[in-house]
């Protein structure tokens, strides 16, 4: 696997990797109000994308994840990148928010590309076609 691409995962395979990887970092690039409220899966650092008051693409996204990277989950020359997974609401934050990590040279980075709460059904409701919480996986909210 071409390390230098974005690679979107279920939300099982996902599970899978942070598992698997003790390295694996998992990062909720939603809004602030949506991880303490909606809630996030269990163990995920929150790095917003775009965030309230502005609404505008965070600064210092590539930045904040480079700093996650730095303690104790970075590249070395035996294993590689510690993988990278990113996940939002429904996967198409994420997908934005991954291409600006591979822009800046980070390697290994995946989104989840059905999100936390997956996409809207026929009567507007999430968590019922897809996402990290359909799906049952560990989660929390405040």
């Amino acid at each position: 696997m071409n390390d230098d691409q974005l690679h979107g995962l279920t939300p099982q395979q996902a599970w899978q990797m942070l598992q698997d990887d003790p390295r694996a970092l998992l990062v909720d690039i939603r809004s602030s109000m949506e991880f303490l409220f909606v809630g996030h899966p269990k163990g995920a650092v929150h790095v917003p994308w775009i965030d309230e008051p502005e609404w505008t693409v965070n600064p210092h996204f590539v930045t904040d994840v480079r700093k996650l990277m730095l303690g104790g989950v970075v590249c070395d020359t035996e294993e590689g990148c510690a993988p990278v997974i990113l996940i939002c609401r429904s996967g198409k934050r994420s997908k934005e928010a991954g291409h600006a990590l591979l822009e800046s040279g980070l390697k290994n980075i995946y989104h989840i590309d059905e999100g936390f709460e997956g996409d809207l059904d026929e009567h507007h409701h999430r968590s019922t076609l897809g996402g990290w919480r359909k799906h049952q996986l560990p989660w929390e909210q405040c």
